[in-house]
């Protein structure tokens, strides 16, 4: 009957939009750790899938029987806690050590360390895909003839909370403004008093944190492997989508990109069906064409 296939047309669509704002969600978590970076140190790191695979690992190698076979529960405070510390060190034992040293050198560098991270993954985990058991696999809510998964419904609460926290974070708390005032003017903040080499080391480690609660989410959708850290790719055209002064621009461009994968690979023509892989890079072309700074550009003239 035309009105039961139009309904099961809009039932489809619906989880569709679902599925595409859980993947969105995890561009944007991991987008928003380009851009914390970004802001503190005017750095990019190309490692920041990385450290989202690495965080997911970690909770995996946790939550294994023949490892230390933790709770769950346990094992996602205890990844991020990793993580955490992986990023401050990482910033204190070899960012630090290249200070006068050229962007495209720190690029370089975490471009090479992406790399490190993988194949340490892979040699420590294998390279084959694996699952993270979590306590929502395979539960499912019905909403009317509507079918979503825990785990998606999970990824959007948990990107949207944690997404107002580091709002509050950045403009309520004292330690936030701190890393705030060292973004715009690291000379003046230091002079003001501001441990500015701290309070770098920190935001990379608050970048480690957000990964690692990103990795976990993507690993709770499906299976993981050590290439799943090429997804910094797409990530790092959603923070330039969004803007890379934008903490919400690179949730928003995590969002855009989530969306237009799914949707693109539904209705592409008969033939194009590869279209969705390119779809988020020619909607990043259109919007640096027309709006180079991203959508929520927030550019600031410096003084000399």
């Amino acid at each position: 009957m035309p009105g039961a296939e139009l309904g099961g047309k809009r039932l489809d669509f619906v989880q569709l939009i679902v599925s595409g704002l859980a993947n969105g969600c995890v561009y944007g978590l991991i987008a928003l750790g380009f851009v914390m970076i970004y802001k503190a140190t005017e750095a990019v790191n190309f490692a920041q899938g990385d450290f989202m695979m690495l965080g997911a690992f970690f909770c995996l190698g946790f939550t294994n029987a023949d490892f230390m076979g933790l709770n769950f529960w346990l094992a996602v405070p205890l990844a991020m806690i990793f993580m955490g510390i992986l990023g401050y060190v990482f910033d204190w034992g070899v960012l630090r050590h290249m200070s006068g040293q050229s962007q495209t050198s720190i690029v370089i560098l975490t471009i090479a360390v992406g790399f490190i991270l993988r194949f340490v993954a892979g040699t420590v985990w294998s390279h084959e895909p694996v699952s993270l058991e979590t306590p929502f696999a395979g539960v499912n809510l019905d909403f009317g003839g509507v079918v979503l998964g825990v785990n998606e419904l999970l990824i959007i609460v948990v990107t949207i909370i944690l997404t107002v926290a580091l709002f509050v974070f950045f403009s309520r708390t004292k330690l936030g403004i701190a890393m705030q005032a060292a973004s715009q003017n690291q000379l003046a903040a230091y002079y003001m008093g501001v441990p500015v080499k701290r309070i770098q080391s920190l935001v990379w480690a608050l970048s480690g944190v957000v990964a690692a609660v990103a990795g976990i989410l993507f690993a709770s959708k499906g299976a993981i492997d050590p290439s799943s850290g090429l997804l910094g790719i797409k990530a790092f055209a959603a923070a330039a989508i969004g803007g890379f002064g934008s903490l919400p621009g690179a949730l928003v461009g995590g969002l855009i990109i989530g969306l237009i994968e799914p949707l693109a690979a539904r209705f592409a023509p008969d033939g194009f069906a590869g279209v969705a892989r390119i779809a988020p890079y020619a909607i990043l072309i259109i919007v640096l064409i027309f709006r180079p700074g991203g959508l929520f550009s927030q550019t600031q003239k410096k003084k000399v």
